[in-house]
């Protein structure tokens, strides 16, 4: 017998004295087996010292699960993917996340929820990775109908889950109306739907400013074009209400499928309409055929809002270099929110060829989760939970704190984005105007 498997035999002779464990028992892959009578209370008595000695194996791995749930077929699941693993790679080189003294590396868990197409799709994604895969950690998510689902799976195994994706206030209010359950959900990005409203407002009172001097004009016309989705619901009705009280007159609300490739009725009737302003709230590949047609219409008016296929590098190309004067609330671009914006922005656009989307802060997710970690000195939920709502987080998009709904608590320069617009070929930002690398936003000719 070699000297390696003596000294293996002879731990195992230990181990089994230690515990207790008589001749008809043995040890193997950390298992308790007995030979056929052994003695069955024996057996009973030592389950529980087995499975202990399982789980501290399974600690001494040295690992903190996050699974990165998103619809991984599109751009948004890209940059939760993207994103997380910038932030895995980062800190495991720095040595990992210190769980009271100890090192722990950041393990990924990728989880196409598929959640565009479909909401069952999303929930057996969650409920997987929980039960099979066992993450400790939950972040992503990206349509708010799937979201509200994956959030009661989330909370029934009462696991901390970082929304990076979802703006629909529902989300937030159960943490308020039933904190005890709901306590785990925190939402990263984006800020909710009411202040996505209040930022795409600001936005479009600057807007409106500039048509009026421009086109001389008191009331210039504005069509909503909101894709059909629970998310944009609260966002139609905001718009439908504040517009006329910002002087500016509603001439119509459009809502196509948020996959729709064709638009061609909807900007036709907009066209007739006379709007100066196209108030867009598209999350999904109904943005790129908006972009395209109106440049094939060559049209007047000005698109302006949500158009998350609007933030992405390539929405250029896709939209056949027709997009000219799109412009979209987003999250990053090389302008000075924070200390970290601008270096994240160029590390991302060097890894992976392309600008991140709001879904790539999933890195930020990441490093809340690490922070509260070692401040807490510990991976338990519950102990997490307190130290996040009184964190202020300096991310790579914004400062971060919450609110009593684990909302972020919104604010111009902190929380509430950026807006950028497609000019030439290029994404410019331009607002808020006061931080250092804006532009002048352009209009069409008229």
């Amino acid at each position: 017998m070699s000297t390696s498997a003596q000294r293996t035999r002879s731990r195992g002779a230990q181990t089994k004295s230690a515990l207790g464990i008589g001749g008809n028992c043995y040890l193997r892959d950390n298992r308790l087996k007995c030979k056929r009578g052994g003695d069955p209370m024996l057996r009973s008595a030592l389950l529980a010292v087995t499975l202990a000695l399982v789980a501290s194996v399974a600690a001494a791995q040295g690992t903190v699960k996050i699974a990165i749930l998103g619809p991984m077929a599109f751009v948004q699941g890209e940059n939760h993917w993207a994103g997380a693993e910038m932030a895995r790679d980062e800190i495991n080189k720095a040595g990992g996340i210190n769980v009271g003294g100890r090192r722990m590396q950041v393990e990924l868990i990728r989880a196409d929820t598929n959640e565009i197409q479909s909401v069952p799709d999303a929930t057996n994604a969650i409920e997987r990775v929980i039960t099979r895969d066992k993450a400790d950690f939950l972040i992503g998510g990206f349509r708010s109908e799937a979201v509200l689902a994956m959030q009661e799976v989330a909370m029934d195994y009462k696991k901390i889950f970082l929304g990076a994706g979802a703006a629909h206030s529902k989300l937030g209010l159960n943490v308020e109306q039933n904190y005890e359950r709901y306590k785990y959900w925190f939402r990263v990005t984006p800020v909710k739907d009411v202040d996505l409203a209040r930022t795409l407002f600001a936005v479009m009172n600057s807007i409106g400013q500039q048509i009026r001097t421009d086109l001389k004009t008191d009331a210039p016309k504005v069509a909503i074009l909101a894709e059909k989705a629970v998310w944009t619901e609260a966002l139609v009705a905001a718009a439908q209400k504040n517009l006329p009280a910002m002087k500016m007159e509603v001439v119509g609300t459009w809502q196509p499928s948020a996959t729709a490739t064709d638009v061609t009725a909807e900007l036709s009737a907009i066209d007739r309409s006379g709007a100066h302003i196209v108030f867009t709230m598209l999350s999904g590949p109904v943005g790129i055929s908006v972009g395209r047609q109106m440049g094939e219409r060559n049209m007047k008016a000005v698109a302006w809002g949500i158009n998350v296929e609007g933030q992405k590098e390539e929405f250029w190309q896709a939209a056949a270099g027709k997009a000219q004067f799109v412009s979209t609330l987003d999250t990053y671009s090389e302008v000075e929110m924070t200390p970290k914006t601008i270096p994240f922005v160029r590390a991302f656009k060097e890894r992976f060829k392309k600008a991140p989307t709001y879904n790539a802060a999933t890195y930020d997710a990441i490093m809340i989760l690490k922070a509260a970690i070692e401040q807490a000195g510990s991976t338990e939920a519950d102990k997490l939970v307190p130290v996040i709502e009184k964190m202020e987080h300096v991310g790579t998009a914004g400062t971060d704190t919450w609110d009593k709904r684990h909302d972020l608590v919104w604010a111009v320069g902190r929380t509430a984005g950026i807006a950028v617009q497609w000019q030439d070929g290029r994404k410019v930002p331009f607002w808020p105007p006061n931080v250092k690398g804006m532009q002048p936003f352009k209009m069409p000719k008229p």
